[in-house]
């Protein structure tokens, strides 16, 4: 493979900001591209310089109708050796066709970043100062408050430096002592002052440790509370019986000790602010059309915009330049064409391979999770007359925005659950769906086990083994019936 082809193959797999990082580089390497945004328009008061090059822009959206084609326009002439990028028979290959089942649990949200504004009404000076404040800066103020011997100093730096962004350290102070030269009881006593910073928890070993700290800044820790922070496996399996016997207390005492503990901050670095997170820009966008159909269209934001500034490239070469510099805008003119093309064959295969998608996860958007098909990569591959390993590249980062909410493209991939009763299979996402539907509505005093589970499965034709259901239920975070069962008595 070519450099160019190899370069292209990176492309279908890249998400849009990685796609947007790589063509800001091309952008400054390449003074013959330029943004699109940037082009003067033509009835400005100078000519444009920057064209396109000769070329059939993608289409921008496709419609799925009831008896609608598989695609239409410009997806139609697809390039296919373009569209069966296949680097031969490798490990890397087959790894990818193979995903055809993405992660349990998959949960998407976006977040979206407000702007503002120096106007008196929305304009707090206070809140932004605290809101941009690291974990880590807010300790170093108050170490520098806290200490004056440069040497405390420099131990408690360095203590910081190795917290999580819970506030937890992350490393043994006796590494860090050998590390500085120190002591472990000089490390140790750092430490100590430390953990009496703002947020309370903070510079904690371990989860047991997070609790005292914060436990003992209320004046709260006692024998009864110390064994209980020892014994924390024990409250995470809800076993009374055997945390009373420890603590040496009654029933309602346990109660309010449990009631102490769940009102702490287990977590008391996140109060503080990190990198903030990256919301999930979809790629493509599905809508329900008026007529039933619906209608997959490109996010036109997430797809870079670049032109060809053929007029500069023109006057470049007419000029006396040396064969070096000739080579040189000729090279630069041959990867910004290869740049262009491949960001729009990239975009159309973007739109072809969820075209296909949605045509066939179609009962999925009608009606929901409970009908979601298996579905592998094959089937689409085949459908579209690609290669799995490139259906697998274009599904790879990419989301869809749907009126149920944002999803992987990985999503929609699921394993196959034969039926009970010889009709089509179900899909691996709809039998988890199913299974925690109805650990949800279960009743307090009939809480169903796994055999229960599948008795129930197989009355709605899903033909499922006991240990399937379990790994589905483990991978739901759902705890088995005897840990729902002690919760609902502790709550009840």
């Amino acid at each position: 493979m070519t450099p160019q082809l190899q370069q292209a193959i990176k492309l279908l797999q890249m998400s849009n900001f990685e796609l947007e990082a790589y063509v800001e580089g091309e952008l400054e390497r390449n003074p013959l591209l330029e943004r699109e945004d940037s082009v003067l328009k033509p009835d400005s008061a100078e000519p444009a310089l920057a064209e396109p090059a000769d070329r059939d822009a993608p289409e921008a959206d496709l419609y799925l109708g009831e008896d609608a084609p598989v695609l239409s326009g410009a997806a139609d002439s697809l390039d296919t050796d373009y569209d069966n990028l296949y680097d031969g028979d490798s490990g890397a290959d087959r790894a990818l066709a193979d995903q055809s089942e993405p992660p349990f649990n998959t949960d998407w949200s976006s977040a979206g970043a407000g702007g503002g504004s120096f106007q008196e009404n929305d304009y707090n000076l206070e809140d932004r100062i605290s809101a941009d404040i690291s974990l880590r800066d807010h300790l170093l103020g108050q170490l520098h408050l806290s200490l004056r011997d440069p040497r405390q100093r420099l131990i408690g730096a360095q203590l910081i430096d190795n917290l999580d962004e819970a506030g937890y350290l992350t490393e043994a102070p006796a590494r860090i002592a050998a590390r500085h030269g120190a002591t472990p009881e000089e490390v140790e006593a750092v430490l100590k002052i430390l953990q009496g910073f703002d947020p309370a928890g903070v510079c904690a070993r371990s989860l047991a440790e997070c609790l005292e700290i914060q436990l003992r800044e209320r004046n709260r820790m006692d024998p009864a509370m110390q064994a209980l922070l020892e014994n924390l496996p024990l409250l995470a399996r809800h076993d009374r019986a055997a945390l009373m016997k420890l603590c040496g207390v009654d029933a309602e005492d346990l109660t309010d000790m449990i009631a102490e503990i769940r009102a702490l901050d287990p977590k008391p670095g996140l109060t503080f602010g990190g990198e903030p997170a990256q919301p999930i820009v979809p790629d493509v966008f599905v809508r329900k059309a008026p007529d039933g159909g619906w209608m997959v269209e490109l996010n036109n934001a997430t797809l870079p915009k670049v032109l060809i500034n053929t007029q500069y490239c023109a006057r470049v070469v007419k000029q006396k330049i040396n064969s070096q510099d000739r080579a040189y805008i000729s090279d630069c003119l041959s990867n910004a064409n290869w740049l262009v093309k491949s960001l729009e064959q990239r975009a159309r295969t973007i739109l072809k391979v969820s075209s296909e998608l949605v045509r066939q996860q179609q009962a999925f958007f009608e009606h929901g999770v409970a009908h979601l098909k298996p579905l592998n990569l094959r089937a689409i591959a085949d459908a579209i007359e690609m290669h799995e390993s490139t259906v697998s590249r274009v599904t790879a980062n990419k989301y869809i925005a749907t009126h149920r909410g944002i999803y992987d493209m990985k999503y929609f991939f699921t394993a196959s659950i034969a039926s009970s009763e010889g009709g089509d299979a179900h899909s691996a996402e709809a039998v988890r769906h199913k299974i925690r539907t109805l650990i949800d509505a279960e009743h307090p005093a009939k809480i169903l086990s796994d055999d229960r589970l599948v008795a129930l499965l197989r009355e709605q034709g899903m033909d499922i083994a006991r240990r399937t259901v379990a790994k589905y239920r483990e991978a739901l975070r759902i705890p088995s019936s005897v840990e729902r069962r002690r919760a609902k008595r502790m709550t009840a």
